[in-house]
C-alpha cells in the first residue's frame, strides 16, 4: 500500500514478504551533481591558471626589466603578457606576468632588446560557460528544492489540494471489538458493517445494499473514535482517519479539492473504511444570515455531498463520522442514501462502566480491596475517557505514595480530584471555615431528609478545584435518565440548603452560595419555559431553542419568541419556585438546629465526614417515600 505521508513506495521482498522502502530520486539530486561537477572544473582550471602564470610584476617593472635586458621571451595575449625573466647568478629562470596597457611601442622595444616574443588568442570558453551555466544550474537548483519543498507530500504551500488524512494499513490498527466496553448496543449495530466488509458477496447477492454512511453520536469521550478504529480493526481493511476541521482552509476551493483527493484515494484502496470525526465543523446546516454564509464551508460540504451520491457503495468503501453535536448537522447530510444510518454512542450504565474499568485496569497493579463495583456505582455519569483519567489518576497517586499497588483509598481520592477538582493547601480564617462547615452542613442535611434525593456521600470542607471552598458529594443508588418535578424541586432546596443554613447559624450570607444560586435559577427557568412544569404558564415550550442532547449547555440560551407579559409571568413564576424551595430549606433546617451546629462542628475537626459518620450524626431518619412530592415543598 502507497504510503501518502511519508513519500515513499513500499515494495514487497520476494523472500520474506516484508516492506522494503525504495527512496526514488527526483531531478534535484541530478542537478545538485551537475552543479558539484561545474563548481569542481572551475576550481580545476583556476588552479591550472595559477600554476602557470608564475610571479606577477607591474608592467612598470616589467619596462624596467625589459630596458635592462633581463627578458628571455614574452607571449603576448589581448589583455595580459607572461614570459621567463633570464637566469642571473644563482637564481634560475622563472616565470611571470603582468596585465597588459595599451603600450604601441611594445613590439618595437621588444624587437630592440633582442627578446623572443610570440602573440596568443586566449581560449576561454571553460571561463565563459562556467560564467553563465553556473547560475543557471544554480538557480534552478534552488527553485527546484523549494519546489519540492512546497509541494512534498510531507505538507506544504502546493499541497493545500492535498487530504490531511492519516492512513493506517491493515496491520496498523491494532484495535478490535473486545478493547471497547460499555456500548453493547452501538457494538451489534457496527457488526454488521464488519461482515460486509469481509464478506460483500453474502449481501450484495440477493439485493441487498449496505448503508454507504455510518454516523456516530454520543457526548464526548464515549469512545466514538475508537469504535470507528474497532470496525476497521476487525474487518483487517486500510482506515482513513481526519478531522471535519482540516478540509477547510483560508483559500477558496481548497476543502472541495481535498473532499475529491480523499475519496479517489479511498476508492484505490477498497475495501476500506474512512473516518471523518468531528464533523459538525465541516456539515453545519446551511443558512443564509445578513453577514454572508461562509461560501468555503459551503462548497466543501457540497462537494462531499456530490462525492457521496455518487459512489458506488459495491466497492466496499464505508464513510463514517462522529459528532456530539447531530441537531447542528445538515439535513441533506442525514438523508437516506448519505449517512443513512445513525448508531447512539451514549454514556454507559453502572454494568458498562465496571466493564470499561477492567479493560484499563489491566495495565494497572490493583491492591485485592479495590472493588470495581463500588468504584463503577461511585462514578454516575462518567465517560469512558473519564474512566480512563480516574483509573491513571488512582494509579498516580499510589506511586507518588511510594505504593506497589493501587489500593480503595486511591481510587476514592482520584474519584474526588476528577469531580470536585485539586486540592488546595490554603490557609483560611476561623470565620470562614465556620462559614463553609456551616454552609455544606446545610446542604447535607436537607439532601438527606428530603425524600426522592441521591444519598449523600461525602462533606468536605477542603478547597479544591476553581474556587470551590467546599463541596457536599451526592452519588446516585442507580442510574436515571428522567427527572421528576418533585426531584428537581428537591434539587433546588438542597441548592438553597446552604444559603439558608449561613442564615440560620449567622443571621446573613456570604458569597458562597453564588455557584448554588447560578444552578437554582437555571433549573427553575427551564421548568418553566422547557418542562411545562408551571399551572400558571401551561404546557408550553417557551425556550424556543433546541438544546444539545450530549452537550451540557445552560439552560437558557437566548430569549424565545414571546411577549413582554409573558417574560413577566416566566420571570414571576421562577422567583416563587425558588422562594418556596428556599423556605422548604429553612423549614427542614430549623427543625434540625441542633444536628446542624454538631455536624458543622465534627467537619470543621475533622475537614472530611463520610455517609457512614453523617448518617450516626444524623440519627433515625423516618422512611421517605421517593415517589412523593415532599410535603414541605408546595406544588408548583
Amino acid at each position: 500500500m502507497a504510503d501518502k505521508t511519508s513519500g515513499k513506495t513500499p515494495v514487497k521482498s520476494p523472500r520474506t514478504g516484508t516492506d522494503r522502502r525504495i527512496t526514488p530520486r527526483g531531478p534535484g539530486s541530478a542537478m545538485w551533481y551537475a552543479l558539484a561537477f561545474f563548481l569542481f572544473l572551475a576550481l580545476g582550471q583556476a588552479f591550472f591558471f595559477s600554476m602557470q602564470a608564475g610571479e606577477t610584476v607591474p608592467y612598470s617593472q616589467f619596462k624596467t626589466l625589459l630596458r635592462e635586458g633581463k627578458v628571455q621571451d614574452v607571449t603576448v595575449s589581448a589583455d595580459r603578457l607572461h614570459g621567463t625573466i633570464k637566469a642571473a647568478g644563482a637564481q634560475k629562470a622563472r616565470p611571470f606576468n603582468a596585465v597588459r596597457i595599451e603600450d604601441p611601442k611594445l613590439i618595437e622595444e621588444l624587437e630592440k632588446g633582442g627578446v623572443k616574443y610570440t602573440g596568443e588568442v586566449a581560449s576561454r570558453w571553460v571561463g565563459e560557460l562556467l560564467g553563465w551555466i553556473i547560475p543557471v544550474v544554480f538557480l534552478i537548483a534552488i527553485w527546484t528544492f523549494f519546489f519540492r519543498r512546497m509541494g512534498g507530500a510531507e505538507g506544504g504551500v502546493m499541497s493545500f489540494a492535498r487530504s490531511r488524512a492519516k492512513i493506517y494499513a491493515e496491520d496498523d490498527v491494532k484495535v478490535r471489538f473486545g478493547d471497547v466496553a460499555g456500548v453493547d448496543e452501538a457494538e451489534e449495530e457496527l457488526r454488521e458493517i464488519v461482515e460486509f466488509l469481509k464478506t460483500p458477496k453474502k449481501y450484495t447477492s440477493i439485493g441487498g445494499r449496505i448503508p454507504k454512511g455510518v454516523l456516530l453520536v454520543g457526548p464526548p469521550g464515549t469512545g466514538k473514535t475508537l469504535l470507528a478504529r474497532a470496525v476497521a480493526g476487525e474487518a483487517n481493511v486500510p482506515f482513513f482517519s481526519l478531522s471535519g476541521s482540516e478540509f477547510v482552509e483560508m483559500f477558496v476551493g481548497v476543502g472541495a479539492a481535498r473532499v475529491r483527493d480523499l475519496f479517489n484515494q479511498a476508492e484505490a484502496k477498497a475495501p476500506c473504511i474512512v473516518f471523518i470525526d468531528e464533523l459538525d465543523a465541516l456539515g453545519k446546516v446551511r443558512i443564509q444570515t445578513p453577514m454572508g454564509s461562509h461560501e468555503e464551508r459551503e462548497q466543501t460540504l457540497n462537494q462531499l455531498l456530490a462525492e457521496m451520491d455518487g459512489f458506488d457503495a459495491r466497492k466496499g468503501v464505508i464513510i463514517m463520522g462522529a459528532t456530539n453535536r447531530p441537531e447542528v448537522l445538515d439535513p441533506a447530510l442525514l438523508r437516506p442514501g448519505r449517512f443513512d444510518r445513525q448508531v447512539l454512542v451514549d454514556k454507559p450504565d453502572v454494568r458498562g462502566r465496571e466493564d470499561i474499568l477492567r479493560i484499563h485496569v489491566k495495565n494497572v497493579i490493583i491492591a485485592d480491596n479495590v472493588d470495581l463495583k463500588v468504584i463503577a456505582a461511585r462514578t454516575a455519569g462518567f465517560a469512558g475517557a473519564d474512566l480512563a483519567n480516574l483509573v491513571n489518576e488512582a494509579a498516580l497517586l499510589a506511586a507518588r505514595r511510594d505504593k506497589t499497588a493501587v489500593e480503595m483509598k486511591d481510587f476514592d481520592e482520584a474519584i474526588d480530584r476528577v469531580i470536585a477538582g485539586l486540592e488546595k493547601k490554603r490557609v483560611m480564617s476561623d470565620k470562614e471555615r465556620r462559614i463553609v462547615a456551616y454552609h455544606e452542613s446545610g446542604h447535607a442535611i436537607v439532601a438527606t431528609l428530603l425524600p426522592g434525593l441521591d444519598p449523600v456521600h461525602k462533606i468536605s470542607i477542603v478547597q479544591r478545584g476553581f474556587g470551590a471552598l467546599g463541596y457536599t458529594m451526592q452519588l446516585p443508588l442507580e442510574d436515571r435518565y428522567l427527572m421528576t418535578r418533585s426531584d428537581l424541586l428537591g434539587q433546588l432546596a438542597v441548592l438553597l440548603g446552604g444559603r439558608s443554613a449561613e442564615e440560620i447559624a449567622f443571621g446573613e450570607i456570604s458569597t458562597g452560595a453564588q455557584n448554588d444560586l447560578q444552578r437554582a435559577t437555571d433549573i427553575a427557568r427551564a421548568m418553566v419555559t422547557e418542562f411545562g412544569m408551571s399551572d400558571e404558564l401551561g404546557a408550553v415550550n417557551y425556550n424556543g431553542h433546541k438544546r444539545s442532547a450530549f452537550i451540557d449547555t445552560p439552560f437558557m440560551q437566548e430569549r424565545g419568541n414571546y411577549a413582554e407579559e409573558t417574560a413577566l409571568k416566566i420571570d414571576t413564576e421562577v422567583k416563587r419556585i425558588l422562594t418556596e424551595a428556599h423556605d422548604t430549606a429553612r423549614q427542614v433546617l430549623r427543625g434540625r438546629r441542633q444536628t446542624l451546629d454538631e455536624l458543622s462542628l465534627r467537619l470543621l475537626e475533622k475537614e472530611v465526614i463520610e455517609a457512614d459518620e453523617l448518617k450516626a450524626i444524623m440519627g433515625p431518619i423516618p422512611p421517605k417515600d421517593p415517589d412523593a412530592i415532599p410535603a414541605e415543598i408546595p406544588p408548583v
